[in-house]
This record gives C-alpha cells, structure tokens and sequence, in this order.
C-alpha cells in the first residue's frame, strides 16, 4: 500500500456508504479515452486558448470514475452541466498532440451583479475524480454557490482526462490481498516485488504515453487554461488535501493569477515521501489513539483502555495475515485490508462508530464492514476497481523523484514501527511505491514559492492523520512572506471545512464570498462526537 491517499473525506466516503459499500453517483461526459488513437493534432498554441467549452447535462460516470448513476439536479432545480476542455498532452509542445480533460459545472443562484465567477475545486488524492465528487459534495458548498459557479474537473491522468489504467479487476483483487508489510522472509518480499514490478509495467503498456505528462505542474497548466475559458481574469480556488499542493503550484507558476483561494488539509511542501510516509505513519498513530480512547468512553468490547484497544487490533491484523477471512464467499479480509479500513475511518470522526462495529465484528468473524472501508480507501467498489490506485501512482511517480530500495526500508524499520506499531510498517513499504516505475520524477519536492501572490488562507487541522497539521505552518513558509494565512482547526479527521464546524466554515465562507480574511493566529475549537 502506498503513503495514505491525501484527498478528501468526501471523495471517499459519506455516512450511508459506510455501511451499504455504496458511493454517491455523479455525472460525467463521455470516457476520452488513453489518447483516442493518437489525440487531436493542434497547428498553433492559439487553438487551444481559443476553444469554447460545450456544456450539456451530465451522462453517468463511467467505470474509471467509479460508475453510478447521473448526478441528480440541486434542490433548487439547477442541472448539473459537463463539458470537455482541450489541453496539450504535452505543455513543451502546445501545438503537438492534445487530451481531453472533463469538466463539471453547477451555475450560480446568484445574479451578474452579485456572482464573482467560477469556484475551482480539487478534493486531492492525487487521483480523485472532480467530476464524481462535487455533485456528491455539494450541499457542503450550496452557500458558496450564492456568488460562484461551482467547478470541478477531472486531472489528467484521472477518470475521464485520459485515466491511467494498469491491471484489469482480476489482478488488481490480487495486488490488494498482497500482504503489504512483507516482513517473513525472502520468499514474501521477492512475491511483494514481483507484484509492483509486474504493476508498473502493466501501467506502461496501457497507459505509457500519457505517463509523463501528469504531474501536478501539468495540471496547474491545465488549470489557468480553464480559468480563462471559464471567462475569470483570476482563478478562485478550493484545494482539498492534495488539492494544497495543486494549488501551490498554481500558485508559484502563475501569482498574479491567483483570486481567493484556500487550502484545507495541507500538505507539507518541504519533505521528501520519506520523511512524509514517517509523518502520515505518526499521524495516523495519534489519530487512532484518540478513537480508542473514545471507544473505551463508549464502552467497546475491544479493550478497557486505549492500549488494550491498540493491542486488540494488531493481534487481529496477525491473525489475519495467518489466516484471512473469506468475505461474501470470493474475497478475503486480510491483515493488510484490515490497516486499510481502519486508516478509512480514520479520515472521518463520524466513522468512528462504523469502526468500532467493524473492528468487533471482524473480532467475531465477520469482515464485511472491514472489507468495505477498505474499499472506499482504494477506489474499489465490490469486485470492481475504479482509476483511483492507478491515477495516485502515476501522479505521485510522476511528480516525487524519490527512488528507494530494499536496504533503505530496511534501515528506518525500527523508526517507523516505534512512531506508529500499527501503520509505521504499511507505511514505510509504502515508499517503494515508486522503485522502478517507468518514468523519471520530476523533484524531491513540489516548488510553491509565490512571490506577489495575494493571501491564501490555509486552513490546518491539530488531528489530521493524513496531512498533518504541520504542514499548514510549512506550506506558508514555503509561500512566501505574506502569502499564506493561517487557521486552525482543533479537531478530529482529515481537513476541516467538510467538518462541519461552524467556525471554520464561517471563515472560510466569509473569506470566498466577501474577501475578507480571518484574523491572525485564529483558532476553531472541536466538538467531540458524543454516542454512537
């Protein structure tokens, strides 16, 4: 298992999916294809700039989006509308070939007068589809849309902007039932990276010419292409996880571009995926900590303290790995999926409940619950696999030039285990995500400095397991003086804003709608979840 996908809560899961392995459906246009026999050959660079988006009603989501139905209309009647928009495969040869990126808009309630533009979001990953999750997200950011069209997209590399496809389900049900932390033997750890070299040379074979051409500084291209054919002479933003560092890199490619923009959920700009695994290891360690302690409040049967609890898990993570639990007769509940699931619910306080249920019952012998919040962590949906694993390796490999080897995991072993026993191992293996993917990285690290870019508010969260809250500080060095604007949130979760703390949303909604900033040094309290 790779590093923890840094995306947003609700690009993975909403309260009803815990429980029925169901995900909100949304509506997309037509799948573009790998590159439709060879893209749209473009004379001139102005072409592209030149084009007009076509907006119709969105059709279903197609498989690499995780399929479903078509979004359904707003409560007020608003349709949702889908468009394509052209972008250079490659940005060094803007007259060379082109890729499809698919687009999602709901038009604001507001009129001319009142409407500020277009509202961009990104809900991270990297791998997320835009297209599927903002019409699942929306109530969220129903008062935003008071003054802005709500927008999202597809990255290339994802879902319908020509979605990196590797494995087909068959090999992909076997990858994820690979134990992740092959630590019994040379035997383990050859199948472990026969597996991943057999993966990324899958991912060459379908997808390799679009494989080079999926970094983050790709998108933030593609990014200013769509701001101005959404008519907006600066991009108004809402970045989520990832979605951070995108805009970030927005940001330092292209300042005086830069509307109202926030990041929620921060990556931290400044560490390698070492040093990142290693902070996601004792994030995710903090975050459990303080559902077991919640448990045992509760009266859970899993332990009379937080470190019973702990130590419940992880006996069940061995037993499993000995033995896996046949689930819905042709899948298995591994030791593995086990950490998965947990780290699932870990995105969210209001999955705490669907934790404990699911660790009791995976317990009893009964993995169901398990099994779909790790599904939700992977993209899968029962025995089908939507691009989410593969979009996230593309992107990841294609921006970090990180390469580790065996000998290098082996060294931090007793590092990460002693900052996280139950992540730190799936956690460092993770980090040969990359070792031998058929394509060069770009950096160790994203580059995000702005220099005249006006105030972007970041907004960190003190219990985030997957962008810990650290990263908020660093990414506004990073930025630059005068640049990033710090809130915290004293919470539980990952991000802050889908939360619903009032606090945070009010001052994030203050700031998108009426440009005004939240004062320094301002902090948003939590409010425990209580009950089950």
């Amino acid at each position: 298992m790779p590093m923890k996908p840094a995306t947003t809560v609700v690009a993975l899961l909403s309260s009803a999916v815990l429980l029925s392995g169901s995900l909100a459906a949304c509506g997309q246009a037509a799948r573009e294809g790998s590159l439709g026999g060879g893209g749209e050959k473009e004379n001139d660079r102005s072409r592209v700039w030149a084009q007009s988006l076509d907006w119709k009603d969105c059709p279903a989501p197609s498989p690499s989006q995780g399929g479903g139905d078509p979004p359904e209309p707003l409560p007020d009647g608003t349709r949702w509308q889908c468009a394509t928009m052209r972008a250079p495969l490659d940005w060094d040869k803007p007259d060379g070939d082109t890729i499809g990126i698919a687009l999602i808009r709901a038009r604001s309630s507001a009129d001319a007068k009142q409407r500020i533009g277009s509202l961009l979001f990104n809900f991270g990953g990297p791998g997320a589809s835009g297209v599927t999750t903002l019409p699942a997200a929306a109530a969220d950011y129903e008062k935003l849309r008071g003054r802005y069209d709500l927008v999202s997209f597809d990255p290339r590399g994802v879902g319908n902007s020509s979605g990196v496809t590797c494995l087909d389900a068959e090999a992909m049900e076997e990858m994820s039932e690979q134990d992740d932390t092959p630590d019994d033997g040379a035997d383990e750890v050859e199948a472990f990276l026969k597996l991943r070299q057999g993966y990324a040379a899958a991912c060459e074979r379908n997808s390799g010419r679009v494989l080079p051409h999926v970094t983050t500084a790709d998108t933030a291209r593609d990014m200013d292409l769509m701001r101005r054919l959404l008519g907006d002479d600066k991009l108004h933003y809402f970045g989520i996880s990832y979605g951070t560092e995108l805009g970030g890199v927005y940001a330092h490619l292209f300042p005086r571009n830069v509307g109202r923009a926030v990041l929620d959920g921060v990556v931290d700009p400044t560490v390698n995926r070492m040093e990142g695994a290693l902070a996601q290891a004792k994030g995710f360690q903090l975050a459990f900590d303080h559902f077991a302690a919640w448990c045992v409040q509760q009266g859970c049967s899993l332990g009379d303290s937080p470190n019973d609890v702990e130590v419940r898990v992880i006996e069940l993570e061995a037993e499993l790995d000995d033995q896996p639990l046949p689930v819905d007769g042709d899948r298995v509940l591994t030791g593995s999926l086990l950490v998965d699931g947990v780290s699932m619910a870990l995105y969210s306080e209001t999955a705490w409940p669907a934790l404990e249920v699911g660790l009791e019952a995976a317990g009893d012998r009964d993995g169901t619950t398990m099994l779909k919040l790790a599904d939700l962590l992977s993209g899968q949906r029962g025995k089908a696999y939507g691009g989410l694993q593969d979009a996230n390796t593309a992107i990841t490999c294609a921006d970090r030039s990180d390469r580790y080897t065996l000998a290098q995991v082996a060294d931090r072993v007793a590092e990460f285990e002693a900052a996280s026993p139950l992540f730190g191992a799936s956690t460092l293996w993770g980090t040969l995500q990359c070792t031998g993917w058929p394509v060069p990285g770009k950096a160790a690290y994203p580059e995000v400095s702005a220099p005249g870019a006006p105030p972007i508010l970041l907004v960190g969260n003190t219990g985030d397991p997957a962008t810990p809250y650290e990263g908020a500080a660093r990414m506004a060095q990073a930025l630059g003086h005068g640049v990033g604007v710090e809130l915290t949130y004293q919470g539980e979760g990952h991000g802050a804003y889908d939360s619903k703390n009032t606090c945070v949303q009010n001052a994030v909604d203050t700031y998108l709608l009426d440009g005004k900033l939240p004062a320094p040094a301002t902090v948003c309290e939590h409010e425990p979840l209580t009950g089950k």
